[in-house]
């Protein structure tokens, strides 16, 4: 059933959509350095790079270092001094990195998809590449998307990541890298009818 979704929203049909956004709505980018803008300065990390693009406030909650349980035990919290209309969830790098259970670190990105929901906030997902040679992210993100219907974008930090002028270090974008990510979150936002 998963694999028929997934495809469904792969191939285009029946694509996941989001609530639309006034113009006073907070967006809040939760994740770790790749969220921070580990690799250039605070106003070109992504979260900043797409307020510019979409004229809505966006909240940089990135945090280098952190694995998605860490991220867990954070999210309520921050939800509750930011109450998002939606949440960009980019988080799992650090699991793979650390060789933590993927199983574990699918489970903890479902839970925080419940909870920012249960807050009211929207969801979109942000697929974070395996720290391996020619691989993207691993497949627990489309499930996941496919699961719960949400807005992805998988390719993005994949496509930077493999390239040379986008990176700040092996696991890192620069400016460059991290306008691209905003460029492709704006489109990703703009098609599900957020904008």
């Amino acid at each position: 059933m998963l694999g028929l979704a997934a495809c469904l929203v792969g191939c285009g049909v029946g694509e996941p959509r989001l609530p639309r956004l006034s113009d006073d709505a907070v967006i809040l980018a939760f994740g770790d350095s790749l969220t921070h803008g580990t690799g250039a300065r605070e106003s070109e990390a992504y979260p900043a790079q797409l307020q510019a693009l979409i004229g809505r406030q966006v909240i940089n909650a990135g945090v280098p270092g952190e694995t998605s349980g860490e991220g867990l035990r954070r999210l309520p919290e921050a939800l509750a001094a930011h109450q998002p209309r939606l949440v960009l969830l980019c988080l799992g790098g650090n699991d793979m990195l650390r060789g933590l259970d993927p199983a574990q670190t699918a489970g903890n990105l479902r839970a925080m998809v419940r909870l920012a929901r249960a807050q009211g906030a929207a969801v979109a997902l942000i697929g974070v590449p395996e720290p391996k040679l020619f691989s993207g992210p691993p497949g627990y993100f489309a499930d996941i998307a496919a699961e719960f219907a949400l807005p992805y974008e998988g390719e993005v930090f994949d496509e930077v990541l493999k390239t040379r002028a986008l990176k700040s270090d092996p696991v890192h974008a620069n400016a460059a890298g991290y306008r691209r990510v905003a460029e492709r979150l704006a489109e990703l936002l703009d098609d599900a009818g957020a904008l």
